[in-house]
């Protein structure tokens, strides 16, 4: 299983900041998400495909756009919106 850690909004609309997901790409682990924790749904998709500023990266490597990416147990996933400073 992968072990998912969300950051910021999305980890405030699931309520947890970290799960363990079972899922051979990231996109399968994404509807996962959306599925165990409804109000994902609405921060990852519109009209059914991902939205731009959904950052994810696997074990330290963005993979933004790469949901065919493929995950393996132990893999660590970061999932988290844009970053800004100020």
């Amino acid at each position: 299983m992968a072990r998912v850690k969300l950051f910021a909004n999305f980890r405030e609309a699931a309520g947890v900041k970290e799960v363990e997901v079972e899922a051979s790409s990231v996109g399968e682990l994404l509807e996962k998400l959306a599925k165990m924790f409804p109000k994902l749904e609405s921060l990852f998709y519109e009209k059914g495909r991902l939205k731009d500023y959904v950052n994810i990266m696997v074990n330290g490597k963005n993979v933004r756009g790469e949901l065919n990416y493929p995950l393996k147990d132990d893999d660590e996933v970061a999932v988290f919106p844009p970053v800004s400073g100020g």
